[in-house]
């Protein structure tokens, strides 16, 4: 029996590609593009004061676009190509149409959707560490297990932005004594939305590695945070450091705790699945050494992504300060970023008639003369609070 048209192999859909396989891992790949674009930007964007809103939404944007640049011009094959060190890969270009629609190393799926999956990856993350997820990595082949990115995502994302901020520097004095809430709870609820995963361990597992990753990085960031010298020395608005790298470790570690050989088949495809064996499973099964060894491996991993990023992060951070300086002068810090990108997050109420800071904005935009809408700041301008509703004038 013939099949039909549309089912028979061709150029574009040849013999060796899953259509189904196919579809799934882009739409995988675009759900966690949202993650970045608009998922981040909503949520950095209104966790923070209102003079800093524009800038947060302007990094996850500028990020991203620049990573992905980055990636299709030498990150791809960098990672998932031919290796030029032991824990290094070799650069090149993964634009090539040939090398693009060819079968990927992974799965029954072109070249170009592994590409675009990886490549968001990278972009919600900044620095994709390839030892892990290259099949040929070395951490790889001694079995260390990453199934959704604790690691390369989270502990990598988590340990740079640390590091980053480190050489940036604290956020003025004024801002720093003040816990300033959110500029808009609601927005970045909906943030918190768009970032949602646990895939070689158990259901029960699961929840007790998201109770552990929950409630752990929460105590370092409201108690250790200020018991910590090096905690309080880095201004870490965000608390990235906590709620990705601490979260990153433990999924990490906990992950060698709980894994089970079966599930880890399922992911990794390979034919010595057996060696991923959680500690818990190795007690359970009479094979404690193996599952010793798995909690080593993980640890193993984690010092390794964490010099890795300390490293990598700070040689970015010295070579970009030598062409141009880190962080804005004492006086476009006290007005916010709006004094270098010329916008507003809000445009609510006209703030010449507010009388609020006036000068100080008319003079980092260039027009002294001029009206300007802008947003009301209760937490900044707690003196107008009393005034009538009335007089806010919606734009």
């Amino acid at each position: 029996m013939e099949l039909p048209t549309n089912l028979n192999p061709d150029e574009a859909s040849p013999a060796w590609m899953n259509k189904a396989d196919n579809t799934w891992q882009l739409t995988a790949a675009t759900l966690v593009g949202l993650q970045s674009i608009p998922g981040l930007v909503i949520l950095y964007g209104s966790m923070v004061k209102k003079k800093w809103a524009v800038n947060s939404a302007f990094m996850a944007f500028y990020a991203f676009a620049a990573v992905l640049v980055c990636w299709v011009g030498w990150g791809f094959r960098m990672s998932f190509g031919g290796k030029l060190v032991v824990f290094l890969g070799k650069p090149a270009v993964a634009l090539d149409e040939k090398f693009l629609l060819g079968q990927a190393f992974l799965g029954l799926f072109p070249t170009a959707t592994m590409v675009f999956f990886q490549g968001v990856f990278a972009g919600i993350t900044l620095i994709l560490v390839a030892v892990l997820w290259c099949p040929d990595g070395w951490l790889a082949k001694l079995g260390v297990i990453d199934y959704s990115g604790g690691f390369v995502v989270h502990l990598s994302a988590g340990v740079a932005g640390f590091t980053a901020a480190f050489w940036v520097g604290p956020r003025t004095e004024k801002d720093r004594e003040r816990f300033a809430p959110p500029n808009n709870i609601i927005l970045m609820l909906a943030g918190a939305g768009l970032l949602w995963m646990a895939g070689v361990v158990q259901g029960w597992a699961a929840i007790i590695m998201g109770i552990v990753s929950g409630s752990v990085p929460w105590y370092t960031m409201m108690v250790l945070h200020d018991k910590v010298k090096i905690l309080r020395h880095v201004d870490d608005p965000m608390a990235v450091f906590h709620t990705h790298a601490v979260a990153g470790t433990l999924g990490g570690i906990l992950t060698g705790l709980f894994a089970v050989p079966k599930l880890c088949r399922i992911f990794y495809m390979v034919l010595d699945w057996e060696k991923y064996i959680g500690l818990l499973y190795g007690l359970q099964s009479g094979r404690t050494s193996a599952g010793f060894r798995q909690i080593g491996l993980q640890l193993g991993g984690v010092l390794f992504v964490i010099g890795w990023n300390v490293v990598v992060t700070s040689s970015i951070c010295l070579l970009i300060r030598l062409i141009v300086p880190l962080r804005l002068d004492h006086d476009e810090l006290q007005i916010g970023y709006g004094a270098v990108h010329g916008e507003e997050a809000f445009a609510l109420i006209d703030k010449e008639s507010a009388g609020l800071e006036n000068a100080e904005m008319n003079r980092a935009f260039g027009f002294e003369n001029s009206k300007m809408n802008v947003a009301f700041d209760v937490e900044e301008n707690s003196s107008m609070a009393s005034r009538s509703i009335s007089e806010f004038q919606l734009v």
